[in-house]
């Protein structure tokens, strides 16, 4: 019965699967050429929307359309997305149009840095764009004692700014920045003095401002008035000049697929932390018990998924080798018991690994502490409860062998040859004693010496 489930689950897997494929490329054939393709990027970013990016283009460009519309609004997110996100954008032989929108949205951070990349740039009234200083050091720093507090400094003759008085690793961080971001300005003749203020400031701009500043090309209330707008402007794909056509064509809206999707949830620490807790346990389990089965194909498929998204987030392998240090020696304490010294060293390990396996400070890329504390508790609360099943087996007496036999009563049943024998745990053994013995006599056993128990008669 079960081997005919499994079939019939294979088929209905098979059928998806193929009814998938074949919606796909059916949604790809019904698309015209000539459209103007419409993509929303409206979360951090990361590697699923640079993923979905990537495609986007590649997909619009392969469709022959005439301009791809990439609606944003974004906090910021990871630095290496965003440059894949970018490269993206200036290889692209389409014209990539990004737009802020609807009002109230925002382009902050890696949003400012993706905004400036694109062809035209446009926002809709009451939104914003800037403050652009990577996030890991973006806390202003002190003035140093003397100066006038005002952020200024005259040696060199440069201008300063709070997170230019940082360390030599700030600064680089800060001066990579500037010039990514003003190469982007210069290639597409935006302010790039302003994006550089955005870079060591963290200033922003409201819509209005920015096109006064001329930070953006248009501000436009909706996307039909977008597109109206931008129709008939030039821009330079490329290096070459190109007047955008946009002028009653059809919109294709290019939504996440299933793809893109899936690669968004597993690549949220938190899932990928799960779900690498899940594998190293079921893997433990398994290989406790083998032929179980269940464990460890459940554990094996979680660890390599989490392994895959560990591979394209940002994490610290000096916090993934705390924590598998952790769980390795926890799960010594569990089939070894050593009384709490490898369980504890284990799960200290393992928190402290826990909270610096993300490496950045985008908080939506930290491990939420309450994932932290809840694995934490329980896993310490089975180690306890494993502890004190060793404990309490520790002080239990033992009911077999040499170490089970003292303060035991037993009773002679043969005298052979004038040597006792006693019944102990099924077997005859025979039996020392300063006394002289009898059939019937009872005695308790004080020691054991090879095959001989050595005993005192007991009175009657």
């Amino acid at each position: 019965m079960r081997a005919i489930d499994s079939r019939a689950g294979l088929r209905w897997v098979l059928f998806w699967s193929l009814l998938l494929t074949v919606l796909s490329v059916h949604s790809e054939e019904t698309v015209q050429p000539g459209s103007i393709w419409a993509l929303t990027l409206d979360d951090v970013v990361g590697p699923a929307s640079a993923d979905y990016l990537v495609r986007g283009i590649e997909r619009a460009k392969e469709a022959d359309a005439v301009a791809v519309l990439l609606t944003i609004n974004t906090p910021g997110g990871l630095d290496s997305a965003m440059r894949a996100m970018i490269s993206a954008v200036l290889a692209s032989d389409v014209p990539v149009l990004c737009y802020v929108a609807p009002s109230g949205a925002r382009a902050a951070s890696a949003g400012t840095y993706l905004l400036y990349a694109c062809h035209l740039a446009a926002m809709a009234p009451a939104t914003n764009l800037g403050a652009a200083t990577p996030v890991s050091i973006s806390t202003p720093i002190s003035p140093s004692p003397g100066s006038d507090g005002g952020g200024s400094r005259e040696q060199e003759g440069e201008e300063s700014s709070p997170v230019g008085q940082g360390s030599a690793m700030e600064r680089k961080v800060i001066n990579d920045a500037v010039a990514y971001i003003r190469g982007l300005a210069e290639l597409r003749g935006r302010n790039a003095d302003w994006a550089e203020r955005a870079v060591r400031e963290g200033v922003s701009l409201t819509a209005t401002e920015a096109l006064d500043q001329q930070v953006i090309d248009l501000v436009a209330e909706d996307r039909t008035q977008l597109l109206a707008d931008a129709n008939g402007v030039r821009v330079m794909i490329n290096g070459e000049p190109r007047i955008l056509d946009l002028q009653g064509r059809p919109l294709f809206s290019f939504a996440p697929d299933w793809r893109s999707q899936f690669l968004s949830v597993i690549t949220n620490p938190n899932v990928a932390y799960v779900l690498m807790l899940i594998g190293i346990y079921g893997l433990i389990l398994e290989f406790s018990n083998p032929g179980f089965g269940l464990p460890g194909v459940v554990g094996a498929i979680c660890l390599m998924v989490a392994l895959y998204a560990f591979q394209v987030l940002p994490i610290s392998y000096a916090g993934l080798g705390l924590m598998l240090l952790g769980v390795g020696l926890i799960a010594a304490e569990a089939m070894m018991p050593s009384f709490g010294v490898l369980g504890v060293g284990g799960l200290v390990a393992f928190v402290v690994g826990s909270i610096i396996l993300m490496d950045t400070e985008v908080p939506a890329y930290q491990i939420a502490m309450p994932v932290i504390v809840a694995l934490a508790v329980t896993t310490g609360a089975l180690l306890f409860a494993v502890l004190g099943m060793a404990l309490k087996a520790h002080q239990r007496p033992r009911l077999m062998g040499s170490g089970a036999a003292r303060g035991q009563t037993v009773t002679i049943e043969q005298v052979y040859e004038g040597q006792a024998l006693a019944r102990f745990e099924g077997e005859l053994w025979e039996v020392r004693c300063p006394d002289a013995l009898a059939v019937g006599d009872r005695v308790k056993i004080h020691e054991v010496d090879g095959l001989t128990l050595v005993v005192d008669r007991q009175e009657v």
